[in-house]
């Protein structure tokens, strides 16, 4: 029997969004409160929620799924607030203290301020232990494993609870013998314990980042696996034929067994699928360079894509802890629906990053929040529907909104309550362009030569002041723009991972043998692996990448190549893709200086069906759609103008919306400003132009 549907969860800070697609290209969206204290309670009230919508029961739509994906904030949230497991550290002795020396500086941006503080270490100094053993740069081994050591760091750990262990030697990727031994008896004294072993996680050249991936691994494996258990178990009850999907950082899919043991791979699930929700709203218009922003209640996420294909980034510092593997990369700021107004010590008006979150939420929500926020702003500037959000389950109250702006700013700044609020909507929109600068400008990329593409239930107020201020002329709201990291859920691949060490000078037949070699290893695995998982060959696609560096670097720079057979002939063309690369991150190459590889990668998908479209019937006109007049405040005077109001669901394709104005979509509203054309196409997609 055909399934029917395919579910796509995505769990947020404020909201978790569900996504609901049919075979009948019939797309619903869904937004429950995330409840962090148990994330598979959110999970239920959003199936409740569609169950109230749609007559469909939690248990017909999931027992007739083919994928129900659930991207997650667990781990994320765990490293946030430094709630993991209780985690040991099993290190070559003398290398204990790595992580924190960090290899010798703080992260970038304040590696010359005395006073930042030092990152708190995931594992304290009592539970690293030293073991003796040293294997050499060549692969030989110096000194044998010592297993009275890896014995005697299992019995304290033992004697202090440990619930996770990390095992890193150096150049354990050469001869990854001791760290298998070691693992073996840690598993013999410490049947209960979750296990993370360096060489078999991130098999690459680089002590330090190997190590500190371990250690976050380690550190989120427990928490990931109480949750995917609790999820896994909560969707067996309902029926699930097929087990259930979750969203990798990396911009694929996995199963849970996969993403409890490889909990690094999670932490930035949410935001990581916008790109590809990105690429397919583009695709009916050829758009294949897009900047995605995501604002939610809490944080503001963007991701770029150019030429098609979303940036990813390996050997990065996220949230102060290097992580090696490779990561969609995101961008996010403290500037969300929830971002707190502020007064500095130098009278100046901020926002963010601290966030009155879902509880108590801003003021308007009326549960206790007294803090001015962001939405407190938009809703006193006129943008938000003072009858509530999300189809009105989620009354707002002005006159709050209006006494935590009164109180905490407009008083205090000699402002009046209206150009107060509009000092806030202008900062957090020039916060939240500085972090768009980041990703492209600060990256060689132009962003006049992107469209902006809306995510995120909050991104909607925001989105064409962004674009004006940003330069870009184009921007593409979705009807599904607060569930579109959901959306991307849906519309994704499964994907892994395969790396190994490669230190290889890019000279000779031996050299491209070896790699040639390397690669083809790392793709058998792959596709046995997905062939296990239920792919056809021609389902598979394989995108292969070199970490690579002229002879004498310190640091090398990833480059990315579709696969061929590599011969001495051919290692020209990885040659001049290094210099091509090497010029557009650094503006110059050395052609004449000899190349080396450091690590290798192999990232395999396995295609999955994507579902049809959204189609919407042609419309009878945006006059027909409007629901009313409001006051709302589109300049920095405070000065309101009556502004016509637009009912989403009564605007069909081609209906068109210019500004100023307001279109209210059940779970996001937009606001088209004065200068802005919005065109709604036959897929649900608003096309809005600067006129």
């Amino acid at each position: 029997m055909q399934t029917q549907y395919r579910l796509g969860i995505d769990a947020g800070g404020t909201f978790t969004d569900f996504i609901l697609a049919d075979r009948e290209g019939r797309v619903r969206i869904v937004k429950a409160l995330s409840t962090p204290q148990d994330p598979t309670l959110a999970i239920r009230n959003g199936l409740a929620l569609i169950e109230e919508e749609t007559g469909i029961s939690p248990t017909e739509i999931v027992s007739n799924a083919d994928l129900c994906i659930n991207g997650t904030t667990v781990g994320l949230n765990a490293l946030i607030t430094h709630r993991g497991a209780k985690t040991g550290l099993i290190a070559t002795a003398g290398h204990e203290d790595s992580i924190e020396i960090r290899l010798g500086h703080k992260e970038d941006g304040y590696r010359y301020d005395p006073e930042y503080p030092p990152a708190t270490m995931l594992v304290p100094r009592y539970l690293r232990h030293g073991v003796r053993e040293r294997v050499l740069s060549t692969g030989a081994v110096h000194t044998p494993l010592n297993e009275d050591d890896v014995r005697a760091a299992c019995r304290h750990f033992l004697a202090e609870g440990v619930q996770s262990v990390a095992i890193s030697f150096v150049w354990s990727v050469l001869h990854p013998d001791h760290e298998r031994r070691a693992a073996e008896i840690v598993r013999e004294m410490m049947p209960d314990v979750m296990l993370t072993v360096g060489s078999t996680l991130y098999p690459q050249v680089r002590e330090y980042t190997r190590t500190s991936t371990a250690i976050v691994n380690a550190y989120l494996g427990p928490i990931l696996a109480q949750y995917v258990e609790a999820v896994d178990r909560q969707f067996r009850a309902m029926g699930a034929k097929n087990p259930v999907r979750y969203f990798q950082s990396n911009g694929g899919l996995a199963t849970g067994d996969l993403v409890a043991h490889q909990a690094v791979y999670a932490i930035n699930s949410g935001p990581a699928s916008a790109p590809q929700a990105a690429l397919y709203l583009g695709q009916p218009y050829g758009e294949e360079n897009v900047i995605t922003v995501d604002m939610g209640g809490t944080s503001f996420d963007i991701t770029l894509t150019w030429q098609g294909r979303a940036n990813v980034s390996k050997n990065i510092d996220f949230l102060r802890y290097r992580i090696g593997i490779p990561m969609i990369q995101v961008e996010t700021l403290g500037a969300g629906g929830g971002s707190i107004g502020w007064i500095d010590p130098m009278g100046l008006l901020q926002m963010g990053p601290q966030s009155a979150g879902s509880e108590p939420g801003p003021a308007c929500y009326g549960r206790g929040g007294t803090q001015p926020t962001t939405t407190d702003a938009n809703l006193v500037l006129g943008y938000l529907n003072p009858g509530g959000l999300v189809g009105g389950r989620l009354p707002l109250d002005v006159e709050k909104a209006r006494e935590a702006i009164r109180t905490h700013l407009a008083e205090p700044l000699g402002l009046s309550v209206e150009r107060a609020a509009y000092g806030m909507f202008t900062i957090v929109n020039t916060n939240m362009v500085n972090g768009i600068r980041r990703v492209s400008v600060e990256r060689g990329y132009d962003p006049r030569d992107f469209v902006l593409n809306c995510a995120g239930g909050a991104t909607g107020s925001h989105i064409t002041a962004l674009a004006r201020e940003i330069g870009i002329r184009k921007v593409m709201i979705s009807k599904l723009a607060s569930g579109l990291c959901a959306y991307g859920q849906i519309l994704s691949d499964v994907k892994y991972n395969y790396m190994a060490p490669a230190p290889i000078r890019l000279e000779g037949a031996a050299a491209a043998s070896q790699l040639d070699a390397l690669f083809a290893g790392l793709e058998v695995k792959g596709r046995a692996d997905l062939t296990q998982d239920g792919f056809a060959e021609e389902r598979i696609a394989i995108r292969r990448s070199l970490d690579m560096r002229y002879v004498g670097q310190v640091h090398e720079c990833t480059v990315s190549v579709d696969p061929f057979e590599i011969t001495e002939a051919s290692l020209d063309r990885l040659k001049a893709a290094f210099h091509a690369r090497h010029e557009e991150l650094y503006t110059y190459s050395e052609p004449n200086s000899a190349v080396e590889v450091v690590n290798v990668e192999s990232a395999i998908a396995g295609k999955v069906d994507r579902p049809n479209r959204m189609r919407l019937a042609p419309g009878k006109g945006a006059d027909s759609a409007v629901k009313g007049l409001r006051p709302m405040i589109f300049a920095a005077d405070g000065v309101s103008q009556e502004t016509p109001v637009f009912d989403g669901a009564a605007l069909g394709a081609g209906d068109t919306v210019r500004g100023p104005a307001v279109i209210e979509e059940v779970t996001t509203t937009l606001v088209i400003e004065p200068g802005w054309t919005a065109v709604l196409d036959e897929h649900g997609t608003y096309v809005v132009t600067a006129d």
